[in-house]
């Protein structure tokens, strides 16, 4: 029995020396830029102490978000408890805004997990316009929401300040292209990551594994 403790603690020590390895060999430039100055984050308690933050910046108007979406959400499903995750519309040109409020439109109304794959479908296969406020309501009413509570949602003051929100961090996230991630407030994926989508979403992996490091978690 003794000496099976000891082949599972030397097992353990063995992988947490490789974990802390894999961490290290993360380089600023190459794997990771750093978003400067760090942003404070969501950072709600756990039992293990502080949430790690992930950001997702994306355009429902973007090509590669589109793609990577169907990869983003089973990675969601396997984050560990304490990982925060968050998507996050940005506005790079005025045609962008209209499609990032649906966004936030769709999750006050509590309907983002229905219709939040069937708004990239619908821009990006079915060759809707949703870059203005009619064309986004009248897609909404198609999808069985009512027009009025849809449409005061959208112009709703919480709506309007949550892009506002949304341009401001853009900015303060030094966001330039999407897909962007950005980990516990400082770490930004870089432009180009190996391994397409599958291995943009292991870099994402990496920066939290050292995030929480630093955090001093196990």
């Amino acid at each position: 029995m003794l000496k099976l403790r000891t082949l599972i603690t030397l097992a353990g020590l063995a992988l947490a020396f490789a974990g802390g390895n894999a961490v290290a060999e993360l380089k600023q430039g190459r794997d990771y830029d750093l978003v400067n100055p760090p942003q404070a984050t969501e950072k709600g308690n756990t039992l293990g102490g502080i949430k790690i933050e992930v950001i997702e910046f994306f355009s429902y108007m973007c090509p590669h978000c589109d793609q990577i979406d169907p990869v983003v959400s089973q990675w969601q499903k396997t984050l560990a408890k304490d990982v925060v995750f968050h998507r996050m519309p940005v506005v790079f040109r005025p045609q962008w805004e209209a499609p990032a409020r649906l966004y936030y439109t769709l999750e006050a109304m509590g309907e983002l997990e229905k219709l939040h794959p069937a708004a990239f479908a619908a821009i990006h296969r079915e060759n809707t316009n949703l870059m203005n406020d009619a064309g986004v309501i009248d897609w909404a009413v198609k999808k069985g929401l009512d027009r009025k509570r849809f449409s005061d949602t959208f112009n709703s003051f919480g709506v309007m300040s949550k892009i506002q929100g949304s341009k401001q961090k853009q900015g303060a996230y030094g966001i330039s292209g999407v897909p962007s991630f950005v980990v516990a407030g400082k770490y930004r994926n870089p432009e180009n990551v190996p391994g397409g989508y599958e291995g943009l979403i292991k870099r994402v992996d990496e920066l939290i594994a050292k995030a929480r490091v630093e955090q001093g978690k196990k």
